[in-house]
């Protein structure tokens, strides 16, 4: 049987606080990450991610204090990343309560990062995060917070990615990104005929709908969801409405 697919809102983090943006452009702060993660809990999420996207950019470390608190603060499973560049810094985060380390850019220059990382705690702890923006009739590798291009193919790197040690994808489609289009569902499917990793889909979040036709393409094991959260547009417990009625089963209920 397959897993449940997952519901896992995203919170981007710069400065201490969540912000949102558009193809990783036009960022702005919209609010508490242990207080937006608290409610997202309560809504129904499975789990949530939380992404230092200044870290890396800008050549400095994390603030893991935020990561303990927002460990603290749910009971859900959290994914962090942003600014891991080492197995240290993945330990450092699995010591303040994350359940797994999400690796971008550190990943690309070290190939054997991945793999030192599930060594030493475990592929289950290890998310190959991919930023990837359309390039031609294909997909491209960019790093860096979307600033640098790799040349890399998408789908390839997905598979290097998956030999290397991780234990999930999280793939981002960075001209989605904020624009509330829709998933790239040609991106994902063409990644799940290639690699046998679960794979997270991020970018283009709109509507309930959205992540309806998500699931039902069986391109992606969860849905990311993030700037029409934030901005109330939307709730994990009306995605879960939706999907229940599409017939797609969801994994936990709102809290009372």
């Amino acid at each position: 049987m397959s897993p449940l697919p997952r519901l896992i809102p995203c919170l981007d983090l710069a400065d201490g606080r969540v912000v949102k943006g558009i193809r990783f452009e036009r960022v702005e702060a919209v609010g508490d990450p242990v207080a937006l993660a608290q409610e997202y809990e309560r809504q129904g999420a499975d789990e949530i991610v939380a992404l230092d996207i200044a870290a890396t950019p800008r050549g400095r470390e994390a603030n893991l204090e935020i990561v303990r608190a927002i460990a603290d603060a749910v009971t859900i499973p959290l994914t962090v990343g942003g600014g891991v560049r080492s197995v240290s810094d993945a330990t450092a985060r699995l010591r303040r309560g994350a359940d797994k380390v999400a690796i971008n850019s550190a990943a690309l220059r070290d190939p054997t990062l991945l793999r030192r990382v599930a060594d030493e705690h475990g592929s289950q702890c290890v998310v190959a995060a991919v930023d990837v923006r359309v390039e031609g009739r294909g997909w491209t590798v960019v790093a860096e917070g979307g600033r640098r291009p790799t040349g890399r193919e998408a789908v390839e790197r997905c598979r290097e990615a998956a030999r290397d040690g991780a234990g999930e994808l999280l793939v981002t489609a960075i001209d989605r990104d904020g624009t509330g289009t829709g998933y790239d569902l040609a991106l994902y499917t063409a990644i799940r005929a290639r690699v046998p990793l679960p794979i997270v889909a991020s970018g283009g979040c709109g509507t309930a709908s959205h992540v309806v036709e998500l699931f039902r393409s069986g391109s992606a094991d969860a849905a990311l969801l993030a700037s029409r959260l934030h901005t109330g547009r939307l709730t994990v417990t009306e995605v879960q409405a939706a999907m229940s009625e599409a017939g797609v089963p969801i994994r936990r209920e709102a809290a009372p």
